[in-house]
This record gives structure tokens, C-alpha cells and sequence, in this order.
């Protein structure tokens, strides 16, 4: 009786010891793997913006979610390496933003849930979902739209600045849509607009200035198509810009904030919001398949006044009324 009552003891005390021993493991917190095609600096608004979105849902980087930072550093090349770098790590969801960021998660994986903001190409078209109301694979998020408002952001150029009449567009042929916004959306809007477009080709960062020396006829404006080369090389075309007085259109406000001129589009900072929307929605069980891309309802109008004033030009009064913001 004495030996069956030590035995049932010991066992009692190995259970509580085990119990124990459990409690005391920390608990396996979800990683999300960010992958950027710029630098930490130039991506810190919007990470950061994403981290307050987080934490107003409850998920606080260090206490109860991780984020693994990768940046290529405008390396483009570099990007199917640090996605594959990620998958490594076995994070719970890879956040995205930018065409050539999301190819390089989605050829990473299959399996691992991917977040996008979307950038100028169209997400369906560009092969990231089978539709928009169903993704049907390991992709959702935000698309930005920025190839539908092509031709609205040609003519906010002409309305702020009368007198131009020949745009240089920078564009990267190898981002997905690109030629179709060059060779089909922009002519077709600057006709009506009594503009000329003028093409500027751009594969690596010493492009921008001899592209733009290349052209037979002075631009008047300078158009800049979203890319991951445009984004990565932001300082590099705002200084071209300023240099030869180009009034220039943006496809991010950063830029704008850092000396563009104009942008307008899609409210980015309440896309990059909606990722923590994703990403709760996916921690808690739900599939990218069953998520709907969703797409902006808020756009913008930001003008820097200190860089007309530094380029010598003058914005209308109605269109500064337009603008939601104003950089002075």
C-alpha cells in the first residue's frame, strides 16, 4: 500500500514538474517577412505606418508578433534571393509592395500566405491572382490602381501647368504593364490632351540623366511610372527634375514630400494600413484564396509649393483647391 501511494505520488509530482516545464515555454509568436525593394530609410514611412496598424489590432512587434526586415536596397536582382531567404525562416506571411516584390515571394512560394500592395501593373493581368473578388492562391492585399489613373494624373500636369506640351515619362520596360502604360493609356490620354508623350527608357540608375539628354526636344514635364527602379532611385529623379525646372508627376506622395512636385493617386498610407487587416485576418485562420483584393476608395492630390517656387512656376488657384495636401 506504502509502495503503491509513493508510486502514485512520484507520478503526481512528474506530471506537475511536466506541466510546469510547458507553462514556462514561451509561446511561438507569428513572424511576418517584409520584403522591400528599397532601403530601410526610404521605406520607414511605410513600415512604420503598418506597425501603428498592427498594434491598433493588437499585434505589438516584439511582445506578440515579429517582423523580419528585408531590404534589397534598390539591388533588384537581390530580391528572389531574399524571399527565398524568408521562406527559409519559415515566416507566417511575407508582406509585399511593388510589382518585382511580389514575383519574387510568388515564384518563393506557393504555400506561405503573401500580402500585397499592389503596384502599377494590373494584379490579374499581371498573373499575382485568378480575379480581384478571388484571388485563388497564396496572394491578396491592395491594388493601387495606378495604371487607371494614367490619363487623370496627365491632366492634373496640364491643369497645374498650362504650358507644358511634351512629357518625359521614365519607365522600366521589365516592370509588368509598363509598355502598355508607354505605348497604349498615356498617348491616348495626352492626345486629348493636346500633349506629346516622350518616352524614356530606364534598366539601371545611371539611366535617368542620359535618357532624358538623349530626347530630340526639351520636355516640358517629367512623368514618373511607378516601379521598383523609379521608387529605388526617388532622390536620383527629383534632383533631375529640380535641376533642369521639370514640373513632375509622382506615383508615390514620398516623393512629393521629398521635393517632387505633384503626385496623385490612391491614399498609400491607408493601403498600408489595410495590410494589418490581412494580416489578422490570415492569423486567425482565413486563406489568401478566400480574401478579395481589395482596392482604394481614398486618392490624394499632394503639391509642393516650395518646389514650384524653386522650378519657377506658378500652380492655378482651383487646382490648389483640389489638393489635400500642401507642402509649403
Amino acid at each position: 500500500m506504502k509502495k503503491h501511494f509513493l508510486a502514485l505520488s512520484f507520478g503526481a509530482m512528474l506530471f506537475a514538474l511536466c506541466s510546469s516545464a510547458q507553462a514556462q515555454q514561451p509561446k511561438k509568436i507569428p513572424r511576418i517577412g517584409y520584403l522591400s525593394a528599397a532601403d530601410a530609410a526610404t521605406e520607414s514611412t511605410r513600415s512604420e505606418g503598418i506597425r501603428l496598424a498592427l498594434r491598433e489590432r493588437g499585434y505589438i512587434e516584439g511582445q506578440n508578433i515579429a517582423i523580419e526586415y528585408r531590404y534589397a536596397d534598390g539591388k533588384f536582382d537581390r530580391l528572389p534571393e531574399l524571399a527565398t531567404e524568408l521562406v527559409r525562416l519559415k515566416v507566417d506571411i511575407i508582406q509585399v509592395s511593388g510589382n518585382r516584390p511580389i514575383l519574387a515571394a510568388k515564384n518563393a512560394t506557393k504555400t506561405i500566405p503573401i500580402v500585397m500592395v499592389g503596384g502599377g501593373a494590373d494584379p490579374v493581368e499581371a498573373g499575382f491572382v485568378e480575379s480581384l473578388a478571388r484571388p485563388g492562391g497564396n496572394v491578396t492585399g491592395v491594388t493601387v490602381l495606378n495604371r487607371e489613373l494614367g490619363s487623370k494624373k496627365l491632366e492634373l500636369l496640364k491643369e497645374a501647368i498650362p504650358k507644358v506640351a511634351r512629357v518625359a515619362v521614365f519607365y522600366n520596360p521589365a516592370t509588368p504593364g509598363a509598355l502598355v502604360d508607354v505605348k497604349e493609356v498615356l498617348p491616348v490620354a495626352a492626345r486629348a490632351l493636346k500633349l506629346t508623350i516622350q518616352p524614356c527608357e530606364v534598366r539601371a540608375a545611371d539611366d535617368f540623366e542620359r535618357a532624358v539628354a538623349a530626347l530630340k526636344q526639351r520636355p516640358h514635364g517629367l512623368y514618373v511610372l511607378g516601379s521598383a527602379l523609379n521608387f529605388g532611385n526617388q532622390k536620383r529623379t527629383i534632383d533631375l527634375a529640380l535641376k533642369r525646372r521639370l514640373p513632375s508627376m509622382y506615383s508615390t506622395r514620398e516623393a512629393v514630400e521629398a521635393g517632387g512636385l505633384m503626385y496623385y493617386g490612391a491614399d498609400l498610407a491607408e493601403s498600408y494600413r489595410r495590410v494589418a487587416y490581412f494580416v489578422d485576418r490570415i492569423l486567425k485562420g482565413a486563406k489568401p484564396a478566400d480574401l478579395p483584393v481589395e482596392q482604394p476608395t481614398k486618392f490624394e492630390l499632394v503639391i509642393n509649393l516650395n518646389t514650384a517656387k524653386q522650378i519657377g512656376v506658378t500652380i492655378p488657384p482651383d487646382v490648389l483647391a483640389r489638393a489635400t495636401k500642401i507642402i509649403r
